[in-house]
């Protein structure tokens, strides 16, 4: 593959529900320019871009791949996003490095929950969109009713450019507005460097076709919006100038069709988007930061400038190491260099840099303005750093990755893999920006917070195959607290004789509530030295440790404050151990006089979700104890806060996917602990019981 400047590279994320055929389009890309020799299936494990076992096995992307295809003296990027919404960073870094959208539907389902995100993703970065409606070839496909649907749901801009010739049920050809011609396929009439008249029984939609493409390009242009209220038709050469504006600036979306399989309409894709989408180069500038003193900085988009690139995606691999993908957002980046790392203040050492083909890898000496491609064994770049120049340290915007929500406690299955889990789960965390790894201290768990099921599920097919860990999962405890709602005292005596010196400790304390701090506060109130000053450490210490576990059911204890104020010693047998004991005893008496409760974490939780959903959440909500706080409506979506037990919404990702058709996302974060209803802690404290009988 030769080298590309900003001028001739052109970066498109392709998106779409899951099963639409994104893959698909692009294999066949890569088939129809002789860049594969054979037509790859995912599920068969011959494609070329979804390679790896875990989308052989699921038949389906897992993983952001990269696609070069090289086109009329042009390089398309491809950058081939998941569908699935558990592998959404995909998408999310394809849409951050991408300058234009290709957006795959299903002929027969246009507009799924995947096509909305996809759709939001694209209006959120204001790059510009081509729709192409796949799998026409299918029984009961329709274009007419496909782009229906697209035009009802996302507005006037998106208009058919080319729109299929059927004929029993099968694509036979396809007509191009702009150009009033078709070409064929199949039948007497294919040849596909000859264009046909349009088809009598067709031509009324083709001009209603070519009159919406006329409309919008009029909205772009004073001269054009002149012509077209005059009445003239506009000249090809207008239609394209317009057109060109028109996808540039969203006010044109257009819509082609075809089939994957087939290689049907990909010929007309691939011109269309070297057609009307811009080159890289044609953004002129992009805006950075200064790393040292955040000012914005503008650099040129161009090779002249001083290099800037981010890094969008890492891969861990137990034998190659890290390999970075790279965006070069200015400058020139070379092989055999060394840049700086303006994120982590390092200086790193460039190699070999790759263009990579799905699963095919090609070194380059540079890698110019705009494109994409990928360096191994850099030793502290990580996905969003920003790699320049020595003495020119620029921040790239960071890319924001959604924030992973379904927690699972996980635990090694043997002592072997013990010792190797913790090692592997910081490597997968470090490659994957949508999974977290926590230690939660309370409940002496570590969990793990993926995406969604599907997500983890990879995640530990992973562990096993790359670093063979084997774990297993749990649903993580609720790190319930107790506390006290009354003053009560305690008494503690330690006596033991066993010959020689014994061990005598006799104290007094009251414990009663302290909203005022979490942690025990600890005073002593003794009088006439009943215990020596030098024994009140242990007795805080031996009442510190008893806080750590509540005698309900094992919990900690938080808002108490304990005053020692009286007590007995023995001046041989008397020793910090054994007053550290009584404060023990005295502990166990007293909080089991002192009313003690459950408490449980309260979460705040804002939903987003279409309003046709909204009266479904809200309902939930109350079936989960919560209280709705409030309701905004916010770029067409209703945004419902609430505030609900954590106990409750364990697996609220999955559960609030099931209930809005994979639509509906939520944040939720800690907001206080409230006391358990009686008849749930009741439960709880059965269960604490139980599983002390069973550790025995």
């Amino acid at each position: 593959m030769k080298d590309y400047l900003s001028s001739e590279v052109r970066n498109v994320v392709v998106l779409g529900h899951t099963g639409v055929g994104k893959t698909a389009v692009l294999e066949s890309m890569l088939y129809f320019t002789k860049a594969s020799d054979r037509f790859g299936v995912t599920s068969e494990g011959s494609s070329l871009i979804d390679y790896d076992p875990e989308e052989i096995k699921r038949g389906l992307s897992v993983y952001a791949s990269l696609v070069p295809i090289e086109w009329k003296d042009c390089k398309i990027n491809f950058i081939d996003t998941p569908g699935y919404i558990d592998f959404i960073r995909g998408a999310e870094a394809g849409i951050a490095v991408g300058d234009s959208a290709l957006i795959v539907v299903d002929a027969k389902d246009a507009v799924q929950p995947g096509t909305q995100r996809a759709w939001e993703a694209a209006q959120k970065h204001g790059i510009p969109t081509i729709f192409f409606v796949n799998k026409l070839d299918e029984e009961n496909a329709s274009f007419d009713t496909a782009y229906a649907a697209l035009r009802d749901a996302f507005g006037k801009a998106v208009i058919p450019f080319e729109v299929p010739i059927m004929e029993n049920g099968k694509t036979i050809g396809s007509i191009n507005i702009l150009r009033d011609k078709a070409w064929y396929f199949e039948g007497p009439l294919a040849d596909p460097e000859k264009a046909q008249p349009v088809p009598d029984d067709m031509k009324d939609i083709v001009a209603e076709y070519k009159n919406q493409i006329a409309e919008a390009i009029a909205m772009s242009d004073d001269e054009l919006m002149e012509k077209y209220f005059s009445g003239e038709e506009f000249s090809e050469a207008e239609l394209t100038r317009g057109v060109r504006l028109g996808v540039r600036n969203g006010e044109i979306r257009p819509v082609y069709s075809g089939s994957a399989t087939h290689t049907v309409g990909i010929e007309r894709l691939m011109d269309l988007i070297v057609k009307y989408f811009p080159t890289y180069g044609e953004h002129g500038s992009i805006v950075v930061s200064d790393s040292e003193t955040q000012e914005p900085v503008e650099l040129e988009t161009n090779e002249k400038e001083s290099l800037c690139a981010q890094v969008f995606k890492t891969i861990v691999d137990p034998f190659v190491g890290r390999i970075s993908y790279i965006k070069v957002l200015s400058g020139v980046m070379s092989s055999d260099s060394v840049v700086y790392n303006a994120t982590k203040e390092k200086p790193e050492k460039i190699s070999t840099i790759f263009i990579v083909k799905g699963k095919h890898q090609t070194a380059v000496g540079k890698l110019f303005t705009g494109d994409i491609g990928a360096v191994v064994k850099l030793q502290y770049t990580q996905t969003n750093d920003t790699l320049c120049e020595k003495g020119k340290h620029y921040l790239a915007d960071p890319i924001a990755f959604s924030e992973p929500m379904l927690g699972m406690a996980v635990f090694p299955k043997s002592k072997n893999d013990e010792d190797k889990m913790s090692n592997a789960l910081a490597r997968m965390v470090e490659e994957d920006p949508t999974l977290r790894l926590e230690n939660n201290k309370e409940t002496k768990q570590t969990i793990l917070y993926g995406i969604g099921d599907q997500h983890i599920d990879v995640v530990l097919n992973k562990l096993q195959a790359k670093y063979k860990v084997e774990v297993r999962l749990e649903t993580p405890k609720v790190p319930y607290r107790e506390t006290i709602r009354k003053k009560a005292t305690g008494e503690g005596r330690h006596k033991k004789q066993s010959g020689g010196h014994g061990q005598f400790g006799h104290v007094f304390v009251d414990y009663e509530p302290n909203p005022d701090s979490e942690e025990m506060v600890f005073e002593e109130k003794v009088f006439g030295g009943a215990v020596p000053r030098q024994y009140f450490p242990a007795v805080e210490t031996g009442l510190r440790e008893c806080m750590e576990h509540g005698i309900l059911a094992g919990f900690k204890v938080v808002n108490v404050k304990a005053t020692l104020f009286d007590g007995k010693y023995h001046d041989v047998d008397s020793s910090e151990m054994a007053f550290k004991l009584a404060a023990r005893l005295s502990y166990k008496a007293g909080m089991a006089q002192a009313n003690p409760i459950l408490l449980e974490p309260i979460v705040d939780i804002t939903v987003r979700v279409p309003d046709e959903f909204t009266g479904t959440i809200i309902g939930d909500f109350n079936k989960r104890r919560g209280a709705i706080m409030g309701m905004d409506m916010v770029d067409g979506y209703q945004d419902i806060s609430a505030q609900v037990p954590l106990a409750e919404v364990q697996k609220y990702p999955i559960e609030l996917r099931a209930m809005t058709q994979g639509r509906g996302s939520y944040v939720q974060k800690f907001n206080r602990y409230d006391p358990v209803p009686a008849n749930l802690a009741e439960g709880i404290i059965a269960q604490h019981k139980k599983e002390e009988e069973d550790e025995k």
